[in-house]
């Protein structure tokens, strides 16, 4: 390819997706990246001037706006400024990452943590620094982004097998040759779908192939256990039954960020071979003191995972009451099958105009004929306005035939 030609391909995918956000403005169908004016509690934003109950969000446990976390976080400034002028490793760790690390590890019931500026980046170099050529990875076909890109990173022989179907991993652990490392990854709870990997039978399959097992705790820190400890406490299984434990900060903890716990022999290396550990900036004072005061109130005001669990059910019950397909959600992530793209768009519209603020997911984020509005329900949602909530989108629903 010379570089014309080069610069005609890209020009052409530049032109295309221009042409089809323009049409969807065009059309009034266009939702996306909407800026929000203020958070109002939690459940609420103020976006256009119009106050709208909040359903896109992953503020699961309704942390964003706590009183105690944002005083942290402006304390954290007050005593270290807003930045760490550095990498980790050479002047960039203060001793507020080091109590963050130490109390993540203790949350996660682990020897060690370590941090890192987002949850994306995470995935990506955690993966990428413990495998290479020759190294086998073996990852749900429904995992997120960040982690196919790691293991597409890695150079390692990359497999993936069918969402959840503990027998097709079973073959693939069985594809590996003898004397490879392995590693199979997979989300807790899977991001479009809200369901949840069988992690049991994994963690069987891992110990009897030898193979290395992390998992992504995005959605499920806050979510899933009875103190909202995650998935191995969901499952009542020990807290060793993972050997790579990532999760991020930005969702259930309100700033920004991802960490990994797991032996201190694995974060000791991850210290010192991770390149964005290495050559990316430190979290910073505001993010590293909101985060470590968010964890501190998970634990205190445990009735938070309760009330979520309760609200979720209620917004699962009553769709499906209401006749939507809400695939096979067993969390806060609560699908609203509708089919076809153009679906998808038309519900987000009679859902807004009414201030119920959802979002649609389409091809190519789903398979073509998945697409869906992706609503969450958090623990700051009150029933009435779930209620409310529901019955938008049940109208919306009959008036474009999808119910």
């Amino acid at each position: 390819m010379n570089i014309r030609t080069a610069e005609d391909a890209v020009a052409k995918r530049i032109q295309a997706m221009s042409e089809r956000v323009q049409g969807l403005k065009d059309e009034g169908l266009y939702y996306y990246n909407q800026p929000v004016s203020e958070m109002l509690g939690g459940a609420r934003v103020l976006v256009g001037g119009r106050t709208m109950g909040m359903y896109a969000s992953y503020s699961y446990l309704g942390l964003i706006g706590h009183p105690r976390i944002n005083e942290a976080s402006k304390q954290a400034i007050d005593k270290y400024g807003t930045g760490t002028h550095g990498v980790r490793t050479l002047a960039g760790t203060l001793d507020l990452h080091v109590e963050l690390e130490e109390r993540i590890a203790d949350f996660k019931k682990s020897e060690a943590a370590v941090t890192y500026s987002s949850g994306y980046v995470t995935n990506l170099t955690v993966i990428s620094t413990l495998l290479g050529r020759h190294d086998w990875v073996i990852s749900d076909k429904l995992n997120h982004a960040s982690i196919v890109d790691g293991c597409l990173m890695s150079g390692a022989v990359f497999k993936r097998f069918n969402h959840n179907d503990i027998g097709h991993l079973e073959r693939r652990l069985e594809e590996a040759p003898a004397d490879v490392s392995k590693m199979v990854i997979a989300d807790s709870v899977f991001s479009m779908d809200g369901d949840i990997i069988d992690l049991p039978k994994v963690v069987n399959l891992c110990q009897k192939y030898g193979a290395w097992l992390m998992i992504d705790e995005a959605h499920s820190l806050g979510v899933l256990g009875k103190s909202g400890r995650g998935i191995e406490e969901h499952f009542n299984l020990p807290p060793d039954a993972i050997d790579v434990k990532m999760g991020t900060l930005s969702k259930t903890i309100p700033c920004a960020g991802g960490y990994v716990a797991g032996s201190k022999e694995l974060i000791n290396y991850l210290r010192h071979a991770s390149r964005a550990y290495i050559f990316s900036a430190a979290l910073t004072p505001a993010q590293a003191g909101a985060a470590n005061e968010a964890f501190k109130i998970i634990v205190e005001e445990s009735w938070r995972v309760d009330k979520l669990r309760q609200n979720a059910l209620q917004f699962i019950s009553g769709l499906k009451q209401r006749g939507f397909d809400t695939m096979r959600t067993e969390t806060a992530i609560v699908p609203v099958l509708c089919e076809r793209d153009e679906v998808a768009y038309a519900m987000t519209r009679e859902a807004q105009q009414r201030d119920v603020f959802v979002l649609p997911v389409v091809s190519p984020a789903v398979p073509e004929g998945l697409a869906r509005l992706r609503a969450t329900v958090t623990a700051a949602h009150e029933p009435d306005e779930i209620e409310y909530a529901m019955e938008v989108i049940g109208e919306a629903g009959r008036k474009l035939g999808i119910v």
